[in-house]
């Protein structure tokens, strides 16, 4: 075996721990990584390696959309429903069925309204406590190109991308270019 040279000094480009500071972020790292190391569950790995995320990379996931993830999971009363990330609110969805959820946080709303169906609101070390090997869960995540500055990635001509416009007004990209009139329209 020999050394090779072209790839000898590269870095793996995985987290192995997270860039974050925050004492309590630490803590539930801490629980998992203990957990992913003493059971042979594929869940509290994927877990521990969600925590390390950045936070771009933890998009957050409405109320609707766990509604609507879920909507065909036999006996979704007794799971539990995990996102490593933020539940929002929708106020689009009328009604909330009684969900048990576990996320690193809440918004006020989006927590208001699943105790208020008669559901559950969890941490994950309380759900660590709940399913050590995360049986009887369901894990979902945000969609993470739903950002709006994701809307602008690749812009040039022909390419139908959101222009970074001050204003969508008369004056404002309306030149040549852009229309039939003003000499030519990509």
């Amino acid at each position: 075996m020999g050394i090779d040279i072209a790839k000898h000094h590269v870095k793996k480009g995985n987290r192995t721990a997270p860039k974050s500071e925050d004492p309590y972020l630490l803590l539930l790292v801490k629980l998992y990584r203990f957990l992913a190391r003493r059971t042979d569950s594929a869940f509290n790995k994927t877990i521990l390696h969600r925590l390390f995320l950045s936070k771009i990379n933890r998009p957050p996931i409405s109320l609707s959309r766990i509604v609507k993830e879920t909507s065909d999971a036999t006996d979704r009363d007794s799971k539990v429903i995990v996102s490593v990330g933020t539940v929002t609110d929708d106020v689009r969805l009328l009604v909330v069925p009684k969900l048990t959820v576990a996320a690193l946080r809440f918004t006020a709303a989006a927590k208001e309204r699943i105790l208020k169906a008669g559901g559950e609101t969890l941490t994950l070390d309380q759900l660590a406590l709940r399913a050590p090997t995360g049986s009887n869960t369901i894990l979902l995540r945000g969609k993470r190109n739903t950002r709006e500055a994701v809307k602008h990635f690749g812009m040039g001509p022909h390419k139908h991308k959101k222009p970074h416009t001050i204003s969508k007004g008369r004056k404002f990209e309306r030149a040549r270019g852009r229309r039939k009139s003003r000499g030519f329209k990509v």
